[in-house]
């Protein structure tokens, strides 16, 4: 799953893709570079980021589905609101990725029943501007699945198809760097929730702090993609249906070697 931020001030690359023909230029780049489906957010959701309006998100994010489906893109749209996905899957979207797996508007359970598409249901506690107080945790892996099996009841309650369910254990959202180290460590475990499973390190902020070591900033995002290729062939090995990243070609070519090695065992 390749990212396409349509955004001025995402962590990563706030601004790159803002403008509607670079942003879909970018989507076919990263088909070309080995994308199975490009996610495509006109929202930021990095820590402490505040929300946009409605009819912003929807400016910024429905032109780039409609452009991208139009050339036989796969599509999914990651957003927090019902009216943006039900339009999203109306220009031509085939998945919903919101990272409050229902909880941000009331509205958006049923809208993805209605549409009949597969719903990323990601671990969330809250929007960005307080999520990193609610990082606290006894044990990380069994409170993510708990709260995980929580949501994926009520989405299936609300209409959703179970087979239509990802889950995504959020890394980095209300979670610090040995929070995400540890659900990293234990991807198996998430298994036990019975459904595909969406992982997306890409250049969050526990990679930075582990290529930085003790005591010294952290690299920029944007040279962070090694880690992430890392994450992305322990995700492989570990059965995740997808990962979520910003440079696809080092990405696919280490699940290429974690699926080669899993064939040769």
């Amino acid at each position: 799953m390749g990212v396409v931020n349509v955004t001025p001030d995402s962590f990563s690359d706030g601004g790159r893709w803002f403008d509607t023909t670079a942003a879909v230029k970018h989507g076919l780049h990263l088909v070309s570079e080995g994308a199975d489906l490009v996610d495509v957010g006109g929202e930021s959701t990095r820590p402490g980021a505040s929300r946009v309006d409605e009819a912003e998100e929807l400016r910024r994010v429905i032109p780039v589905v409609r452009g991208l489906a139009s050339e036989g893109v796969t599509v999914s749209v990651d957003t927090m609101r019902a009216r943006v996905a039900e339009q999203a899957v109306a220009a031509g979207a085939l998945l919903v990725n919101d990272v409050s797996g229902g909880l941000a508007d009331p509205d958006m359970i049923p809208a993805v029943a209605a549409a009949e598409v597969p719903f990323v249901v990601m671990h969330w506690r809250g929007f960005s501007e307080s999520m990193n107080s609610r990082a606290v945790y006894g044990d990380v892996v069994a409170e993510v699945l708990d709260e995980l099996r929580q949501r994926m009841d009520a989405v299936i309650a609300g209409g959703v198809a179970p087979e239509r369910v990802v889950i995504d254990p959020g890394l980095g959202f209300a979670k610090d760097a040995a929070h995400d180290l540890t659900l990293v460590a234990h991807l198996a475990e998430l298994h036990a929730l019975g459904r595909p499973l969406l992982v997306a390190a890409s250049r969050k902020r526990f990679l930075g702090h582990v290529l930085a070591g003790p005591g010294s900033p952290p690299p920029p995002a944007r040279e962070r993609d090694a880690a992430t290729a890392a994450v992305s062939a322990l995700s492989a090995q570990a059965g995740a249906w997808a990962v979520r990243v910003h440079e696809v070609r080092a990405t696919a070519d280490a699940v290429r070697v974690a699926r080669a090695v899993e064939g040769a065992a």
